[in-house]
């Protein structure tokens, strides 16, 4: 069964085959004047169905492989209308990346709405369930989120959720043409087992 959390407003679901329209469709209305201003360059054939359909196929290994959770936001349809389908249009995405166990059990988050979808509170609706979900489910210990210094929602939302400022990293990562600074935060398990350390090797 591929994870996935309602919220109030969002149904936030494992990216998975089925939604590479939807997920194509996001990035060609949004990246341009928007994402592409805190995001890596993308790859060839990024914005098309196409890429994603064998993109989603490894989302699904990832996850087996705990290597990363992927997941998208869609709006929630009531249940009375049949509930939410796979392929509904997609207004963000959140993922957890890199995951390393041992004595570091942690991994990174990436995020990214919809233009139209900003200063609602969805991403960060979204991001309280994805997040108790790591904790949770998947048992790590900490989350560790990163954002250039002039992203001010960015900040605001990871401040709101309560992850910690712990630094600055130079010429951290090439975005919108060049190296970029960015800060460091992160965001720990309240109530992390540290048998859960030992479980997983």
């Amino acid at each position: 069964m591929l994870p996935e959390l309602d919220t109030g407003r969002l149904k936030v679901r494992l990216a998975r085959p089925g939604m590479e329209a939807p997920l194509a469709r996001f990035l060609c209305e949004n990246y341009p004047g928007h994402l592409d201003r805190w995001s890596p360059p993308p790859v060839q054939g990024f914005f098309t169905a196409t890429f994603w359909r064998e993109r989603l196929d490894i989302a699904i290994e990832e996850l087996q492989a705990d290597h990363a959770v992927r997941f998208v936001l869609q709006a929630r349809v009531p249940d009375e209308e049949g509930g939410t389908p796979i392929d509904a249009p997609i207004i963000g995405t959140c993922n957890y990346t890199n995951i390393v166990r041992g004595a570091f059990h942690a991994c990174h988050l990436g995020y990214q709405i919809a233009r139209e979808s900003q200063g609602l509170g969805l991403m960060a609706e979204a991001l309280r369930a994805a997040n108790g979900f790591m904790f949770d489910a998947m048992r790590m210990h900490r989350l560790m989120a990163n954002f250039r210094p002039e992203n001010t929602r960015s900040r605001a939302l990871l401040n709101q959720l309560g992850f910690v400022e712990e630094g600055l990293a130079r010429n951290y990562l090439f975005i919108d043409g060049a190296w970029r600074d960015h800060i460091l935060t992160s965001l720990m398990h309240p109530h992390f087992n540290d048998s859960w350390i030992l479980a997983s090797r």
